[in-house]
Formats: structure tokens, C-alpha cells, sequence
């Protein structure tokens, strides 16, 4: 809803991995949200699977927990940047995707 109200359009949510994956690979969008801590796989999984299907959205890493905690893992990810979610807002995610 903070995204949508600052000028994004949301075009699909999912509630873990597996179906985060699926709705990538149906609705093709441009940035995928995506939070490192999911219930079946980490969103550092997810990343590399999206980076293994070839065109891949560009990927933004949100979390509670800050990036000196996930420390190597948010570099090797392939994702474009990591945003904790307190900071998480339309000018930090456009700063990370320009």
C-alpha cells in the first residue's frame, strides 16, 4: 500500500517463495520486492532461481534485520539492492533502481 500510494503499480503479492517465483514468471514485472526471510525459501534462493529464467526483473532485497546482518549473502545475490523495511519508501527504491 506504500508503494501504491507513491505512484507504483503493484501487479502481484505472494506469500512465499515457490509462489513468488510463479507469479514472476506469469505477470513479468520490472522490480520484485523481495523479502530475504520467507517460510519455504530464503529470498536469496528466490533471487537465483529469477536470475536462472533468464530475463530477470530487477530484484530489490527487503528486510527487518540490516544489511551488516546478511553481510556477503546481499552481494552474491544478484540483486540490484537491499532496503530495510523502516526505510522502505518510493524515493529509496527509486534511488536503488536508477
Amino acid at each position: 500500500m506504500l508503494l501504491e500510494a507513491e505512484g507504483y503499480e503493484v501487479v502481484g503479492e505472494a506469500e512465499d517463495g515457490q509462489s513468488g517465483l510463479l507469479a514472476a514468471r506469469e505477470l513479468h514485472p520490472e522490480v520484485v520486492l523481495l523479502d530475504v526471510q520467507l517460510p519455504d525459501i530464503d529470498g536469496f534462493e528466490v533471487a537465483t532461481r529469477l536470475a536462472a529464467n533468464g530475463t530477470v526483473p530487477a530484484i530489490v532485497l527487503v528486510s527487518s534485520r540490516s544489511r551488516e546482518d546478511l553481510g556477503w549473502m546481499v552481494s552474491q545475490s544478484g540483486a540490484r539492492g537491499f532496503i530495510t523495511k523502516s526505510e522502505l519508501s518510493g524515493p529509496t527504491l527509486e534511488a536503488i533502481l536508477a
